[in-house]
C-alpha cells in the first residue's frame, strides 16, 4: 500500500441559527461520505422547510383565532344591545298598557286589578277574514250534530259573527259590524288555553244555543232582545276561566273567592270580565242601545251566566219544573227561568253531539280535573273522587252525570219543545247506554285480572 497522502477540498456550509450565520467546514476523505453528508443535509433542509411551514400555519391560525375572538366580542356586544332593546321595548309596552289598559292577569291565585285597568284585545284592528261560509256550513251550524273540532279560531270567529247577523241582532241593536269583530276578538283572547274551559268550549256552547234557537223556533216565541241576551251570555259564560273550579277557589281561599264571598266566584268573575270588555268603546256592541235598556240587558246576561254554576242546578231545574206544565211566554219570570235552563243545557250539552265529537271533550275535561286534583293533593286540599285520576274512569265519570243531570233536564225542556227528543234527548240516552256497556267491559276485565292474580297466588303456594 502506498503511504502517500491524498488531499480533499474542504466543504463549507453556512447555517442561519437564531438569526446568526454559523460557518461549518467539513473535510471528507471519500466521495461516498461526501455523498452521504449531502443526503443528510438535504433531509435536514427539508425538515427545516416543514418546520417553517408549520410555523407559518401556526401564525395563520393564531391570526384567524384573534379575528374570531374579535368577532365573538362584537357579537356579544350586539347581544347585549339586543337584550337592552328588548328590555326598553318591554318597559315601553308596560307603560303603554298602564296608560291604555291591558288584559287583566288572573293566575289561579287571582289578582283582579283594582286600578281601573280594562281588558283589550291584543290585536287592535280586526284581522280575521270576512266570513264566507258555504251553504252547507250555514245549515250545519243550526244543528247539534255540528262538528266543532274542524274549525280554527278565525273560522269560529267568523261563524259567531255570522250568527249575530243571521239572527238579526246586528240590526236590532244597531251594532257597528267592525265593533262586533273587535268584541269577538276581545272575547277570544280572554279565554285561556285550558284543556276544557277554552275558546272552543265557548264556541261549542254558543253554537248549541244558536242551534236550539232554530230547533225550538225561539224567534217566534222570544224577543230579539232575549235572543241577544242568550247568545251574548253563551259567548261570555266562561271568560278567563283559570281551569280550577269553584271548589278549589273556595278551599284554596283564592283572592277571587274572598272577593265574592265564596258565592259563585268563577261565574261572578266571568261576568265582570265580560262587562270590562264591553266597557271599551271599541268593543261595545251595545253602544247604540238606550242606557235604560242596556241596564236590563246587562242584568239579564249576569243572571244567565250566574245560572251556569252547577251548585245551583237543583234549584234552577226545580223552579223550571214548576212552570213548564203551564208555561206562559208572556210571563217575564217564566221566560227568565227558561233562558237560565237553556244556557245550562248548552253549557253541558257535549253528550248531545255524535260520539266522535263528544268523546274528545270527556278526555279534555278529565285532563283538567286531573290537573286540579293533583294540585289539591300537593296543597293538602280535599279532592273530589270524580276528579281523582286514581279513582275515576271515563264510564264512571259520565254515567251518573248523564243519568241524573243531563237526561232529567233535557226531558223537562222536551215537555215545552217536543221536537228536541229525537235530535237531543235520544242521543243522551244512547250515550248513557254506550258508557254503561263500557263500564260492564271494564268491570269484567277487572274481575278477570283479579281472578288471574288470585290463581297465580295459589300456584305459588302449591
Amino acid at each position: 500500500m502506498g503511504s502517500g497522502s491524498s488531499s480533499y477540498a474542504p466543504k463549507t456550509i453556512y447555517l442561519d441559527v437564531d438569526g446568526k450565520v454559523q460557518k461549518v467546514t467539513c473535510v471528507f476523505n471519500s466521495t461516498e461520505k461526501e455523498d452521504m453528508f449531502q443526503n443528510v443535509i438535504s433531509q435536514v433542509a427539508e425538515q427545516f422547510s416543514r418546520a417553517f411551514r408549520i410555523n407559518e400555519l401556526k401564525t395563520e391560525v393564531t391570526n384567524r383565532l384573534a379575528m374570531l375572538e374579535k368577532r365573538v366580542e362584537l357579537e356579544g356586544l350586539k347581544v347585549v344591545e339586543i337584550e337592552k332593546c328588548k328590555n326598553d321595548l318591554k318597559k315601553l309596552r308596560d307603560e303603554m298598557t298602564s296608560r291604555a289598559g291591558g288584559r287583566v292577569n288572573c293566575p289561579c291565585k287571582y289578582n283582579f286589578s283594582d286600578d281601573g285597568k280594562k281588558l283589550t284585545p291584543r290585536r287592535d284592528v280586526p284581522s280575521y277574514p270576512k266570513y264566507t261560509l258555504s251553504q252547507e256550513t250555514i245549515e250545519a251550524l243550526k244543528k247539534p250534530t255540528f262538528d266543532v273540532w274542524h274549525w280554527e279560531h278565525n273560522e269560529m270567529l267568523s261563524c259567531l259573527e255570522y250568527m249575530y247577523h243571521d239572527l238579526g241582532l246586528v240590526k236590532e241593536f244597531n251594532m257597528n259590524p267592525i265593533t262586533l269583530k273587535r268584541w269577538l276578538l276581545g272575547i277570544q283572547e280572554n279565554y285561556r288555553i285550558n284543556p276544557f274551559h277554552n275558546f272552543r268550549h265557548c264556541f261549542c256552547v254558543s253554537q248549541m244555543m244558536y242551534g236550539m234557537i232554530h230547533l225550538c223556533n225561539l224567534q217566534e216565541k222570544l224577543t230579539l232582545t232575549d235572543l241577544g241576551i242568550l247568545m251574548t251570555a253563551a259567548v261570555c259564560h266562561d271568560l278567563d276561566h283559570p281551569g280550577y273550579n269553584n271548589t278549589y277557589q273556595i278551599n284554596a281561599r283564592t283572592e277571587l273567592a274572598v272577593r265574592y264571598n265564596d258565592i259563585s266566584p268563577l261565574e261572578n268573575h266571568h261576568c265582570a270580565v265580560a262587562f270590562q270588555i264591553l266597557s271599551l268603546p271599541e268593543c261595545n256592541i251595545f253602544a247604540n242601545v238606550d242606557p235604560e235598556a242596556f241596564k236590563q240587558i246587562r242584568q239579564a246576561i249576569i243572571t244567565l251566566i250566574l245560572a251556569t254554576d252547577m251548585a245551583r242546578h237543583g234549584e234552577i231545574l226545580d223552579s223550571f219544573k214548576h212552570k213548564v206544565d203551564n208555561f206562559d211566554f208572556t210571563n217575564e219570570e217564566h221566560v227568565t227561568c227558561l233562558k237560565m235552563v237553556l244556557i245550562k243545557c248548552c253549557d253541558i250539552s257535549n253528550e248531545v253531539r255524535p260520539t266522535e265529537v263528544a268523546e274528545p271533550w270527556v278526555d279534555c275535561l278529565l285532563e283538567e280535573y286531573f290537573i286540579q286534583s293533583d294540585r289539591e293533593k300537593s296543597e293538602g286540599l280535599p279532592v273530589a273522587p270524580f276528579m281523582d285520576r286514581d279513582k275515576v274512569t271515563k264510564p264512571t265519570a259520565q254515567i251518573g252525570f248523564i243519568k241524573f243531570v243531563l237526561i232529567p233536564m233535557f226531558e223537562t225542556v222536551m215537555k215545552l219543545f217536543p221536537q228536541i227528543e229525537e235530535i237531543m234527548v235520544q242521543p243522551l240516552r244512547d250515550s248513557r247506554d254506550h258508557y254503561e256497556e263500557l263500564k260492564q267491559i271494564d268491570d269484567a276485565m277487572t274481575e278477570v285480572n283479579t281472578l288471574t292474580a288470585h290463581s297465580h297466588s295459589l300456584l305459588k303456594e302449591i
